[in-house]
Formats: C-alpha cells, sequence, structure tokens
C-alpha cells in the first residue's frame, strides 16, 4: 500500500510540475511577440539599412546580389511571421518587412 500512494505522490507532483513548466513558457513568451510588434519599423534613412542595401518591397531591389524569391520571410536572420514586419538580427531594436529584402539576405536552412 504505502509503495501505491508513493507512486500516486509522485505523479501529482509530475503532473503540477509540467503544468508549472507549461504556463511559465507560454507566459514568458507572450511579453516578447508583444514587444516585437511594437519596435520601429526600419527606414530608408537608418544607416545598417544603407550600409546592407536593405528595401521594404524586394521585388523592387535593383541590386544583383538579389536572387528571385529571395525576402525577409525566407532569410534566417528574420523571425518575424510571414507577412507585416518582424524582427531581424541585423537590425536589433527594430522590425524590417516580411516582403523586404538587403545583402545579407541567407536562406533559412530546411
Amino acid at each position: 500500500m504505502s509503495n501505491e500512494k508513493e507512486l500516486e505522490s509522485r505523479r501529482r507532483f509530475l503532473k503540477v510540475a509540467a503544468g508549472s513548466t507549461a504556463a511559465a513558457v507560454v507566459m514568458g513568451g507572450l511579453p516578447r511577440f508583444a514587444h516585437a510588434a511594437d519596435l520601429p519599423h526600419v527606414t530608408d534613412a537608418d544607416p545598417t539599412a544603407k550600409a546592407l542595401a536593405y528595401v521594404e518591397d524586394a521585388g523592387k531591389s535593383t541590386n544583383p546580389k538579389r536572387k528571385p524569391g529571395d525576402d525577409c520571410a525566407n532569410c534566417q536572420f528574420y523571425s518575424g511571421g510571414a507577412s507585416g514586419y518582424g524582427p531581424c538580427a541585423l537590425f536589433p531594436g527594430k522590425s524590417v518587412a516580411a516582403k523586404g529584402w538587403c545583402v545579407s539576405h541567407s536562406p533559412k536552412a530546411g
């Protein structure tokens, strides 16, 4: 009997621990997503944007390094959604257009 009670106690502990961990992950991730939406957009006047030949619309780029289909949404440095704006590791504290492009474009793996 004592062994059964120990097993039940362990199960209860593991359920509570798993639920608490899941809640912490969800709650910890929410402010990050909310914050990403509040980031200012990169402008043409931004020195980094100029240095990287960033454009908000990849289709309007005349840079010979751009390949058809390349845009921020499929770049490894971009962590936003497939549309709109999102954070880019190359522009800390700012967001770029998902349909944008720059010379540092590097396709996501896989």
